[in-house]
């Protein structure tokens, strides 16, 4: 192996990782987790077609599903290309090193196992590839956690309702989940229907996937609670505890800002 053998080979190797970046970044745009489009996109540059919910919500997706298809040309074909043309172009000569050709692809194969596991390359490349995205396509681009005001222990979740869950076989006004600090955005039924927004008179059935919008304690407090009395006092608890929650979210708007008290002691 020379030397040029070995650049070829990196260079294949870091053009992958940009374009699996790029295609994360652009499906992170269209609504998915990062780990999800991550994930998304490594398969399909891979070619390894996992069979999953996400990949179903790729292929139903307009956007998502023109990013994955130019992933699976490039992985099918444009990679090939690249590999051939630069081992037989740069590779066609050139003295064998052995050691020193080795060696150099470990430092290489290093470097790039850094560049794609840094948070701070990782977050500086996402905003470049961002406004590229931006200037250059017409992607639908959205801040999502902007949007949903996600920050803090609050977080939107699933729940999948069971037979002998605290929720089953009961309306949304009855629960008062709102008094929990749980907000109910949608609710799947079993038969595939969707309901947004739903209403008070919105009954829960066993099977039903409920979209949840509060703090991620609190979801999971819910998601565990069982039917009976006992579920009664864990929600009389719940409500307590948000109240009391309330209070100190309350307590920390009301106190003064450091330029305030600075701008008061003058």
């Amino acid at each position: 192996m020379t030397i040029l053998q070995v650049a070829s080979l990196l260079v294949v190797l870091v053009l992958s990782l940009i374009i699996t970046r790029f295609a994360t970044i652009a499906l992170t745009l269209t609504g998915m987790t990062r780990e999800s489009a991550r994930f998304q996109a490594r398969s399909a540059l891979t070619g390894a077609g996992f069979t999953t919910t996400e990949s179903e919500k790729v292929v139903n997706h307009p956007v998502r599903r023109r990013v994955v298809m130019w992933l699976m040309l490039i992985g099918n074909g444009g990679l090939v290309i690249v590999a051939a043309l630069l081992i037989l172009i740069l590779g066609g000569g050139g003295e064998q090193v052995g050691f020193w050709s080795y060696a150099g692809l470990a430092v290489g194969l290093v470097a790039l196992w850094f560049l794609a596991t840094s948070q701070w390359v990782d977050r500086r490349m996402s905003q470049r590839i961002e406004r590229l995205l931006q200037r250059y396509t017409d992607l639908d681009t959205r801040d999502y956690m902007a949007l949903l005001r996600l920050h803090g222990d609050y977080t939107i979740s699933e729940l999948a309702v069971a037979e002998n869950d605290w929720l089953a076989g009961r309306r949304l006004d009855e629960l008062g989940l709102s008094r929990e600090g749980v907000l109910v955005l949608g609710i799947s039924r079993s038969d595939g229907t969707f309901l947004g927004a739903p209403r008070g008179d919105s009954l829960l059935n066993a099977g039903n996937v409920l979209l949840l919008y509060g703090r991620d304690a609190a979801i999971r407090a819910l998601d565990d609670r069982g039917a009976g009395a006992r579920g009664n006092r864990a929600h009389v608890q719940a409500v307590a505890e948000q109240q009391q929650h309330a209070k100190k979210e309350k307590a920390k708007d009301s106190e003064p800002s450091d330029e305030t008290s600075k701008i008061s002691r003058k």
